[in-house]
């Protein structure tokens, strides 16, 4: 039926309920998440027991506020030095990944494409075992070997890094290509006829076309690689990002200081959501 055809009351009120039934399952748990974060309580659930900011800012023991439970901000700070590497890693990657497979006319091009979504339809948890498995086993054949003992080989930041970037960046190589594939060869070959070399036509004319899509391909890649969470379990030392160290307070019992972190994981999820929508219309403009 074209949207411009009137139609009949039933269909509009089933498309109302719909709509508003998807939206209530989207929101409704991150409006229970940010509610409770309030609540002057132990427990981050049910009943409400007041209003609070004491999760937020308070330094009582019992009561440790975000701003002052060292842990939390320790694990904050872990996640955006291991999710920093990555989407810097990742946006190089799948730029060069994006030249190769739109501009180079390769033999095996569609087989190199099957390989590169590979780790995105492997589940996580297997990608990390199997990702610890052969780092552990590499690094004891060297140690047996030679007797060096390669501590990024083991479990740490180093693994936590390379183990995202193995499946984030085939994301950020499909947003870039998607831009790529847009693009106007002959902007290039003017620029080259003008005496520009080709790195120079690339970075003049091929990277400013592309920005909006390696801008955006951070974006995701950041916060892909923030949130984490089952191929960071299997490859991580002592030092725990964020998502871990959440699900170990978990396990044991948490206060609604949880919650609190959960509330400013929100926000700047959504502030960075609108900040790459403003650029792309700025962009647009």
């Amino acid at each position: 039926m074209l949207p411009t055809l009137p139609r009949p009351r039933s269909a509009r009120l089933v498309s109302t309920l719909y709509v508003t039934a998807f939206v209530v399952f989207l929101f409704a748990p991150l409006l229970t998440v940010a509610v409770f974060s309030f609540n002057d309580s132990t427990f981050p659930s049910p009943p409400w027991q007041g209003f609070t900011f004491d999760w937020y800012v308070s330094g009582d023991g019992a009561r440790l506020g975000l701003l002052h439970d060292s842990r939390l901000l320790d694990s904050i700070f872990v996640s955006l030095r291991v999710a920093l590497a990555v989407t810097i890693l990742s946006v190089i990657v799948g730029t060069a990944n994006a030249f190769l497979l739109e501009r180079k006319d390769l033999r095996f091009r569609n087989l190199l494409y099957m390989i590169m979504l590979w780790p995105l339809v492997v589940p996580g948890v297997i990608l990390g075992i199997s990702i610890l498995l052969f780092s552990n086993t590499l690094a004891n054949i060297i140690d047996d070997l030679f007797g060096w003992e390669i501590e990024w080989l083991r479990p740490g930041l180093t693994l936590v890094v390379l183990g995202q970037f193995s499946f984030i960046a085939t994301v950020a190589t499909l947003v870039i290509s998607a831009r790529l594939r847009k693009f106007d060869p002959t902007l290039e070959e003017a620029a080259l006829s003008l005496g520009a070399t080709r790195i120079v036509a690339a970075a003049t004319v091929t990277l400013p076309f592309l920005q909006p899509a390696m801008i955006g391909a951070a974006i995701i890649a950041f916060l892909m690689s923030f949130e984490n969470f089952n191929t960071t379990l299997m490859l991580v030392g002592s030092d725990a990002t964020l998502p871990i160290a959440m699900y170990g307070r978990l396990r044991q019992g948490s206060t609604p200081v949880l919650n609190a972190v959960s509330v400013v994981l929100i926000l700047s999820s959504a502030a960075l959501a609108i900040a790459a929508v403003a650029l792309s219309r700025e962009r647009k403009a």
